[in-house]
């Protein structure tokens, strides 16, 4: 299994809560559009300190392939069209789960 983690922070700081939200529901209904997408969560953040990123993302896909597959499938798509506006600041990693 793969892991994939996105963390992001949002450009607007005065409304990036109802950034977060709107991303969070977009994201969450990709699992019943995507079908390499084993499972996904989403989580906003609570913490106030300057260093926090304002949303994060965690899915999971059985191999590599599953998670390009997710990268151009076109409902992932519209969500980074939609973000890329948005972010101001992103990090990823991906690693293997047993």
């Amino acid at each position: 299994m793969l892991r994939h983690i996105v963390m992001m922070k949002f450009s607007d700081r005065k409304n990036w809560q109802t950034t977060a939200e709107k991303v969070s529901c977009m994201l969450n209904a990709l699992p019943e559009q995507v079908t390499s997408l084993k499972s996904m969560e989403t989580g906003i953040n609570l913490s106030s300190r300057d260093v926090a990123f304002d949303l994060v993302l965690t899915a999971d896909f059985a191999d590599e392939a599953g998670l390009e597959a997710y990268r151009i499938h076109s409902a992932h798509v519209t969500v980074l069209e939609y973000l890329k506006p948005r972010v101001a600041q992103t990090t990823v990693v991906d690693y293997l789960i047993s």
